[in-house]
């Protein structure tokens, strides 16, 4: 898709992923997460649609409980603990910009069940109808599979279809796909575009997220 295409987005899905509105601490990084939030409601003030799904909730926990979980279980606690408190923090940011915002927990479920599929479908399509903006996040507390491959970024996928999006963009931190691991090869090479998905760029994507995020870039091009 090129620059003009872009522009002519009316509906826009947006995904970010742990390491983005976080420090390693896991604690709440307050000056990301405003300009993310200062981002996505000036797309909403042009007259777009905009749907954030996040990720963030397992590292909130961390940040609030002080330790880090070494057990699936105990991911989905600390899921539990930090999703009230990321939501605190979106409704807090949302707030200052005058933009309702709500909360959609979803699982894999919702999308495979033709019934919730259209159940969450006619939620996301009349919120959008009120103008409010959709907080998508996976249920961590029951999601064992998000948990261990970092389903957001595919999450994110689902929601663009189902709620009929022009655009998904997917922020990191890191500039982009690249031909070996950037913090390890300073020589590594920044793929711009990737137009056809080979098995030579599936083996570029073979590197994890961060210590408390669970995809990486193999999800995001997967």
């Amino acid at each position: 898709m090129d620059r003009g295409s872009l522009r002519g987005s009316k509906r826009i899905v947006v995904k970010v992923g742990t390491s983005s509105i976080t420090y390693p601490t896991g604690r709440i990084n307050i000056g990301k997460m405003e300009r993310l939030v200062r981002e996505v409601s000036d797309l909403h003030n042009s007259g777009r649609s905009v749907i954030l799904t996040t990720s963030g909730a397992v590292g909130a926990g961390v940040g609030k409980l002080g330790r880090m979980p070494e057990s699936l279980p105990q991911k989905q606690a600390m899921a539990a603990v930090g999703q009230g408190i990321l939501m605190q923090m979106y409704e807090k940011f949302f707030s200052e910009y005058s933009q309702s915002v709500a909360q959609l927990l979803l699982t894999r479920d919702c999308f495979s069940n033709p019934e919730r599929y259209h159940n969450s479908r006619n939620a996301l399509f009349a919120l959008m109808e009120y103008g409010v903006i959709p907080i998508v996040n996976e249920n961590d507390t029951v999601a064992v599979e998000e948990l261990k491959f970092g389903d957001n970024d595919r999450l994110s996928a689902m929601v663009a279809c189902n709620a009929d999006a022009d655009l998904l963009i997917i922020l990191s931190d890191i500039a982009g796909l690249y031909d070996a691991d950037p913090r390890r090869n300073p020589n590594a090479r920044l793929i711009r575009e990737v137009s056809v998905i080979t098995p030579e760029i599936e083996a570029y994507s073979t590197t994890r997220g961060s210590s408390m995020s669970s995809g990486g870039m193999a999800t995001k091009l997967g």
